[in-house]
């Protein structure tokens, strides 16, 4: 019997209970669509984790520490000669006490960093270059919006704090600082008297402004030097800012992080620093562990939809159950023309089959019908009935192509097995019994 034969057999039986089996379609598609839809919550946590990480740190970075001693340049030597290591960043604190333009003053963290590996690791400026001689400085994108005069004293008496805060802002710094000179305040302490050294200033021009950084409420204001200044601020007041030994060059590291050339290196690289007795860390660590949890939980998620899908496997079993007992006169008639229970029972799965794709298509569909609506209306329900936004870029469903591959064979797999039991049981039809129409 030719497969167009059987398709047509199916065709006309499942037309002749329109309602019977249209009612299981629906029940396989709600099935179908709960398992995805319950499926999709899992994912779309699990995405929103691992972007809000990703976001934060870059996936080729690897922070090196040692667990006995400070990072040196003896250090930094030998992992630049690691292979499919691309740079080797490393930074140190400097002991500014403020940075000043003019009246306006700011407090702010003034790192030491060598900008060859910087620029060799990925370092973005929004706009200028990277500083080419010792007096030129790279700041973060929020520095010049952080510079403010100092307000008068009792100067928000009397002031709402909407007003207080606007009358801050007119104290902020107005204007680019791309180009502009700066000083820094370099204010020590004796050693033995812990009085106040004199303080001592040094000027420095803005050249580079940093990269905007990727969510609205991070603010970097902090300020990059090269080596050669920090140097000369270790010379004036010293390491601690103490004023003691201030000729001495300081030649640890307080930060190093190791840049591989891909992702994939990562995993290679790592192994080999700590071989060296490093300890290492890097977000291919924290997402392997975030990936374990989060596939057991969507796993779980998974096993709970395919419940559903196992209810709906009921109303195919009892479909071609019937289907089987309405239509034993036609099944005598094969038998008695020849046709094999091989062929019969391939007939009765493929129409239990037929209703499986038409529940796992219309099922797909309106799961993702559902999730694009979901992650559209959920900031509007969240801004109406919760006056807040919504977090930047949250999805309540996610749905990937992954989790339709899975609930596409999980809803087929249990679709043959419901039909399976009946499709055997036609195999069975006394082909003298059928005919006489005696069930």
């Amino acid at each position: 019997m030719r497969f167009k034969d059987k398709h047509r057999f199916v065709r006309s039986n499942m037309k002749k209970n329109k309602t019977r089996v249209w009612m299981t379609i629906l029940a396989s598609t709600i099935g179908c669509a709960f398992l995805i839809m319950l499926a999709s919550v899992g994912f779309a946590v699990h995405k929103s984790a691992i972007d809000n990480v990703m976001e934060f740190r870059m996936v080729n970075e690897i922070t090196v520490n040692k667990e006995n001693g400070e990072m040196n340049e003896k250090d930094v030597k030998k992992l630049e000669k690691i292979g499919k290591v691309k740079a080797v960043t490393r930074k140190k604190s400097a002991p500014v006490d403020r940075v000043t333009i003019g009246d306006y003053q700011i407090m702010t963290n003034v790192m030491s960093a060598h900008m060859p590996s910087e620029k060799k690791a990925g370092f973005e400026l929004a706009k200028g270059r990277m500083p080419a001689s010792k007096n030129e400085v790279v700041v973060g994108y929020q520095f010049a919006q952080e510079l403010s005069k100092t307000p008068p004293k009792d100067f928000a008496n009397g002031l709402s704090e909407e007003e207080a805060q606007k009358k801050l802002k007119e104290l902020s710094y107005k204007g680019d600082i791309l180009n502009k000179t700066l000083t820094y305040h370099l204010k020590g302490k004796d050693s033995e008297t812990q009085s106040n050294t004199p303080e001592k200033t040094l000027e420095v021009k803005v050249v580079g402004i940093g990269k905007k950084p990727v969510k609205e409420w991070i603010s970097d204001n902090s300020v990059f030097i090269t080596d050669d200044l920090y140097n000369e601020v270790i010379s004036l007041v010293g390491e601690d800012g103490s004023g003691t030994n201030p000729a001495k060059e300081v030649k640890t590291y307080d930060e190093v992080k190791v840049y591989t050339a891909t992702a994939e290196d990562v995993k290679a690289v790592t192994d080999k620093i700590e071989k060296m007795d490093y300890q290492t860390y890097s977000i291919i660590k924290e997402l392997k562990e975030m990936n374990v949890y989060f596939t057991l939980f969507k796993a779980g998620l998974i096993l709970i939809g395919a419940i559903a899908v196992l209810i709906a496997s009921i109303g195919i079993f009892n479909t071609m159950t019937m289907a089987v007992t309405e239509r034993s006169q036609d099944i005598g008639i094969m038998k008695a023309i020849g046709a094999t229970p091989k062929t019969i029972k391939r007939i009765f799965l493929l129409e239990s089959g037929y209703i499986g794709l038409w529940g796992v298509g219309l099922g797909t569909l309106l799961a993702y019908i559902v999730s694009y609506s979901v992650n559209f209306a959920f900031p509007i329900i969240v801004e109406q009935f919760m006056h807040e936004k919504a977090p930047e870029g949250f999805m309540l469903s996610y749905i990937p192509w992954s989790l339709t591959v899975i609930a596409v064979t999980i809803c087929m797999g249990v679709t043959l097995l419901s039909g399976w039991r009946p499709a055997a049981k036609a195999t069975t039809v006394d082909v003298l019994k059928a005919l006489r129409r005696d069930v």
